[in-house]
């Protein structure tokens, strides 16, 4: 038995990663639970009728969302081409959290629809996009704190198979130059 080193730990994973699977499980077996309970209240025909409807309106909120996007796009270009700086539309913005909302109503279930309703709401979606903004300027801010030779050396580190290569290369050049490797064989030693 030889003692020395703890072996290299692996990068632990957030806590949100680690809880993400238990989370969507939950969601998926409460999504039953309560399809099954409107069932068992209403009637499996009114649980079809939800279901179906619920698809229906979130096609036409993702449809009703990509032509807004697509015609905003469509103007910026025009803008642009026509040498004007375009302005920010407030009512193109949220366009994303429409598309999540309709996606949510697609998916078949009563949480992911009042999910889906609540994105529906303009000042929800406001929230929701202030948030996300925020986030994503945190998370920026804390990936520029880093430079990018730090960012290349913890890639370099942490390679997938955990082997660490610690050590310097010192080159000696004059010494290379003074003595040749020969004149019949023109490879350096260590490819002999």
């Amino acid at each position: 038995m030889t003692t020395g080193a703890p072996p290299p730990s692996a990068r632990k994973r957030s806590r949100a990663r680690s809880l993400a699977p238990l989370g969507i499980a939950a969601w998926l077996v409460l999504e039953v639970w309560l399809l099954i309970l409107v069932a068992g209240a209403a009637g499996g025909f009114t649980v079809l009728a939800l279901l179906v409807g619920g698809a229906v309106l979130g096609a036409a909120v993702i449809k009703r969302a990509g032509r807004r996007a697509f015609r905003t796009l469509t103007e910026t270009l025009q803008q642009q081409q026509a040498g004007a700086v375009p302005a920010q539309d407030a009512g193109s913005t949220g366009n994303g959290f429409l598309m999540l909302g309709g996606v949510l109503l697609m998916i078949p279930g009563l949480l992911s629809d009042a999910a889906g309703l609540l994105l529906l709401l303009p000042p929800v979606r406001a929230w929701a996009g202030r948030y996300a903004e925020r986030s994503l300027d945190r998370r920026v801010k804390a990936a520029v704190a880093g430079s990018f030779g730090d960012a290349f050396q913890q890639a370099r580190m942490h390679r997938p198979d955990g082997k660490v290569v610690q050590g310097e290369v010192i080159r000696d050049d004059t010494a290379r130059q003074s003595r040749p490797y020969g004149d019949d064989d023109p490879r350096p030693p260590l490819t002999r």
